[in-house]
């Protein structure tokens, strides 16, 4: 597999056009600005391109496209999914990032930046199913297909050249135009020979773009990124390498492999690597979540239990959604709590057979939350549900969590038939408190 990983120009031999129109699929000469046959100038060319077979999906700007789709009304306007003044933001548009907007940005900053924007809190079990819809046609094209997140993935094609009639870069631009059409959402594609540089490749034409990259063309373009910019070096091993004169990639280029494994150990050899554009890591098929949790940050400090108690159960609903949107079930519930002053708790618990159900979500965590009250004023909450397993094997044996699964199954098809308004338990009701979802 490594080997193959290493594709360069010479391997640019292998059958197939160097250039193509994205929207007609006609071949093209490579020279060519405009597609010949439908007059787009959407073209894709590279001269290693028909030997490019790894490729990284990212869905553009997710949540905010999601919203767009579902609303035309708001199609040209700045859009952040988040809300209120004490959140983050979650996502925003293309059009949102021009003030300035990014993601985990304090949302009262945002709006300070971009005070006209529509701000819509996210709903995150409808972008689940949009998430799935594309998960779905990614596996169409390859068995290959490492989920990352909600929003974007790995996909190997090597070989899929017989069975789709055409290269993986055509086979790429064609998914891309039937997402957009059939789904309503638009996706970037970074094509290379490996995940590190598919993963570059993505952001270099975004939005709706498409991007080739070869690991001949990879160490001049990576040469003068900062040694930030290599994936897994976070702001204190950037430091570490800054104080030891690797300021950016160049430096790492130039220096001596075991030089770097003396000073870094096997962190030293994987920079090496990386720092020339190699990188061996397979596609791993459907890697899934880990996790599956909802959170929110209050307006205000909370510290009175009962007020606590009935936004748990609203988190545990929408934990519960999720899980049973992504057929899923868990072993494991967590509860997160952060303090008036930023300090984080984090309770687990687990629960011998695994559950989707919110009852349980919520028993269980309102049973750590209550060890948790000592008068002490907490600024976010959140739940969350580990150690996954398929939904199927949800166990509701135990007599109480039977009933509350005949219960809850019925309040779904309610909710289902005539919105989630239509049915809500009383813990919920009782004197609602205004937060920010996250």
């Amino acid at each position: 597999m490594g080997a193959r990983r290493a594709v360069t120009t010479a391997a640019a031999a292998s059958d197939g056009p160097l250039s193509f129109c994205r929207d007609c699929l006609g071949d093209l000469d490579i020279k060519v600005k405009r597609c010949g046959h439908c007059g787009s100038p959407r073209l894709v060319r590279h001269r290693a391109l028909p030997a490019l077979a790894l490729a990284h999906i990212d869905c553009d700007a997710f949540y905010a496209t999601v919203e767009k789709r579902d609303n035309p009304d708001i199609a040209d306007r700045p859009v952040i999914i988040g809300g209120g003044k004490r959140g983050v933001v979650s996502a925003a548009c293309y059009i949102a990032r021009t003030y300035g907007v990014r993601s985990a940005m304090p949302m009262f900053k945002a709006l300070e930046l971009c005070p006209d924007a529509t701000v819509i809190p996210p709903d995150m079990a409808k972008y689940v199913r949009v998430g799935r819809e594309v998960r779905q046609a990614m596996q169409a094209l390859t068995p290959l297909v490492e989920p990352l997140s909600i929003d974007e993935a790995f996909l190997d094609l090597a070989g899929t050249q017989r069975v789709h009639g055409m290269i993986p870069a055509k086979v790429l631009a064609k998914f891309a135009r039937e997402v957009e059409r059939d789904i309503g959402i638009t996706v970037s594609v970074g094509l290379s020979c490996n995940k590190f540089l598919a993963k570059i490749a993505s952001d270099l034409d975004k939005p709706r773009g498409f991007a080739a990259l070869d690991q001949d063309e990879a160490r001049e373009m990576l040469a003068s990124k900062p040694v930030g910019f290599i994936y897994g070096v976070g702001p204190a091993t950037q430091e570490k390498l800054v104080q030891r004169g690797f300021r950016i990639i160049a430096d790492l280029q130039r220096a001596d492999e075991n030089e770097l494994m003396k000073q870094f150990a096997s962190e030293g050899r994987r920079l090496w690597r990386l720092a020339r554009g190699i990188d061996d890591r397979s596609v791993v098929a459907d890697r899934g979540a880990k996790t599956i949790s909802s959170e929110t940050t209050f307006e205000t400090d909370i510290r009175d239990f009962a007020t606590l108690e009935r936004l748990l159960w609203k988190l545990s609903e929408k934990v519960s959604a999720r899980l049973k949107t992504s057929e899923l079930s868990g072993c494991t519930i967590t509860l997160k709590l952060k303090t008036a002053d930023f300090r984080q708790r984090t309770r687990s618990q687990s629960i011998q057979t695994p559950t989707q159900l919110a009852a349980k979500i919520f028993a269980v965590s309102r049973e750590m939350l209550v060890k948790e009250i000592d008068g002490t004023a907490f600024r976010l909450m959140g739940t969350g549900v580990s150690a996954l397993r398929p939904g199927v094997q949800a166990n509701d044996s135990d007599m109480l969590d039977r009933r509350s699964a005949h219960a809850e199954r019925a309040m779904d098809n309610l909710r289902k038939k005539f919105g989630n308004a239509a049915v809500i338990k009383g813990i919920a009701y009782e004197g609602p408190q205004k937060s920010a979802e996250e």
